[in-house]
């Protein structure tokens, strides 16, 4: 079982239940998934961009990613029907728990002039963020790095609100300003 796994069984969920003793067990939010997503334009120009990207992508998640490819053409951004156009990876369980673990405690203090992230979500109980550089992250070797690439984290809840979704975060310590 993961740290953050164990913080969510032993010390979340029993402060949620204390906070809401009007919902169900079954009601109080919950974290889903995780889904990392890479936007990668230098795929139209450079065929390994793909790979490199695969492989750090791989490297921060623990499992291989997805190619997303284009859905249709678009004549002025040089873009083909059914052309690779980024990555994506969809984190749940054990892998979940550990890359949020090592998110908060290891990479976020990496980032320049880091006061926390927003509290803004989506209005669904889900929240977004996004990185600018994937070599903050401890597993990249940055000699290996040929380009900067920054990359979207999606965090999927249960919640029905945003204020949920918050509570639910930052018990398991996620760092909000």
């Amino acid at each position: 079982m993961s740290r953050l796994q164990k913080k969510y069984k032993e010390v979340v969920l029993p402060e949620l239940i204390a906070r809401h003793s009007d919902l169900n067990v079954m009601e109080l939010p919950v974290l889903k998934k995780i889904i990392i997503s890479m936007g990668i334009s230098e795929a139209l120009k450079d065929k390994n961009a793909i790979q490199d990207h695969s492989k750090e992508l791989t490297l921060l998640s623990g499992q291989k990613p997805i190619v997303t490819r284009s859905k249709k053409a678009i004549s002025n951004f040089k873009l083909r029907e059914n052309q690779a156009v980024g990555l994506m990876v969809t984190l749940r369980g054990k892998r979940m728990y550990d890359f949020l673990d090592r998110f908060c405690n290891i990479v976020s203090p990496r980032i320049h002039d880091f006061r926390g992230f927003n509290k803004k979500g989506d209005g669904r109980g889900n929240y977004n963020f996004g990185i600018e550089d994937q070599q903050i992250y401890p597993e990249i070797n940055l000699d290996e790095v040929k380009r900067p690439q920054g990359m979207n984290i999606t965090l999927v809840t249960t919640a029905k609100n945003d204020s949920d979704c918050f509570e639910l975060l930052t018990l398991l310590g996620f760092p909000f300003k």
